[in-house]
């Protein structure tokens, strides 16, 4: 086998501000990639940045954001801990609900209040969007953690830079996968936002491009939905050969423990991007076996330096870390390259040196592209199996690696040229 429109702009009426502060870094653990040299440009004072961690604690992604401020909390207290570097990053930590009003008026307060001139966060792609316009309005650095397409795509803006893998990566990794495995007759059921249309779009055009397939059905669910029982009973009625799901954190839970419940494994196959979710895999137990996704980020990687990033996560946490973790880290590891590049802390300098900047990552040699800002991360497809021993959450098989290069479409078919 081969192993995510609309924002809230606000009113406009407040100036953007532009900070001019020092700091910044990379890990200094034993076997992290190191930077040496002194911050300059900063407009002077202590070398000393605030980076805004805007994550969804409560809401339908509380069980994805855990991970994400775990993994923004190591990668600042390494960048802190390295002694090449004499700088100083203050993290500040937001609940956003997932909500994009309620993230957009948290982002307001980290930089109005606390004087953070780089945000990190979102999982909700809807709150990702809102963010990216607050971000272009003040002049700061965001670093999304949503996935749909049009976050570096259509509402790309030269201060968002998304080491986040995005759905038209994953389309890459799943839709070869799916039309030559698991059927060309597909029902596309996803979560009614941002991430679920971009899921929808993007693997149905992908799937399309060399394969014979039959779109056999559609149905939307509201996001923080608890009931898909009608929706199980469509698509068993249906001609599908496999359902591909655009959702993840509770819905596709709840939707895959009632598909399971109802047999529709035994005559569907079902495909997710976020399939193999670690929260999602443990809170699904046997449900997922014989399921199947895509791979942004597995702790047993051997690409990078993920195994010393695995190692220090696991000592501070006593848990492995999961993608949203992968991602955190990832986004403040590779903005402090950039903030060493350009010998400055001040964003509007960063911004302008971040783009095709060649640095050693979790994934190996990364890059955010730079027509679109988007990182270049390799995907998987992936099997969820029943692990050794036969029983607990699902192990993933993973299939061909698809390198970073060969995953992302070109940036004027994903609407965005910086």
């Amino acid at each position: 086998m081969r192993d995510e429109n609309s924002a809230d702009s606000g009113s406009g009426l407040r100036p953007s501000r532009r900070r001019f502060v020092q700091a910044a870094g990379l890990a200094g653990v034993t076997g992290l990639t190191g930077l040496s040299g002194c911050l300059g440009g900063g407009g002077g004072g202590a070398n000393e940045i605030t980076y805004g961690i805007i994550s969804p604690m409560t809401g339908p992604y509380g069980g994805l954001a855990e991970g994400q401020r775990n993994g923004a909390e190591l990668a600042i207290a390494h960048v802190n801990e390295n002694d090449d570097i004499d700088v100083e990053i203050t993290g500040v930590y937001e609940d956003t609900e997932a909500d994009p009003s309620t993230g957009r008026r948290k982002a307001q307060s980290v930089v109005e209040q606390d004087g953070a001139s780089y945000l990190m966060g979102a999982i909700s792609s809807s709150v990702a969007l809102a963010l990216n316009e607050f971000a272009k309005e003040e002049e700061v650095i965001y670093n999304p953690g949503g996935a749909a397409v049009p976050i570096t795509g259509s509402n790309c803006n030269e201060w968002v830079f998304r080491a986040e893998t995005n759905t038209a990566q994953m389309a890459e990794a799943v839709s070869d996968f799916t039309a030559e495995n698991l059927g060309t007759n597909v029902w596309f059921h996803i979560a009614d936002y941002a991430y679920g249309e971009s899921v929808m779009q993007r693997v149905e055009k992908r799937m399309k491009d060399g394969h014979d397939i039959n779109v056999v059905g559609r149905s939307r669910s509201q996001l923080g939905s608890t009931n898909y029982n009608s929706y199980v009973s469509q698509i068993a009625n249906s001609d599908a050969d496999v359902a591909v799901l655009g959702m993840t954190g509770g819905d596709l839970i709840n939707f895959v423990k009632q598909a399971a419940g109802q047999g529709l494994k035994e005559n569907v196959n079902l495909m997710s991007p976020t399939m193999t979710f670690a929260v999602v895999r443990g809170a699904l137990g046997e449900a997922a076996y014989g399921t199947y996704g895509g791979v942004r980020y597995l702790p047993s990687l051997e690409t990078g330096d993920n195994q010393s990033f695995v190692e220090a996560y696991q000592s501070e946490y006593n848990s492995a870390p999961d993608n949203f973790a992968r991602a955190a880290y990832m986004s403040i590891r590779m903005t402090a390259q950039g903030i060493a590049e350009a010998d400055s802390t001040d964003p509007a300098e960063v911004k302008d040196v971040l783009p095709g900047l060649e640095m050693d990552t979790i994934l190996g040699p990364n890059q955010f592209r730079d027509c679109d800002h988007q990182a270049m991360n390799p995907v998987w497809p992936g099997e969820l199996v029943a692990p050794e021993g036969g029983s607990g959450p699902a192990a993933v098989e993973l299939g061909e690696m698809i390198d970073g290069s060969d995953a992302l479409p070109d940036c004027g078919e994903l609407g965005c040229t910086l």
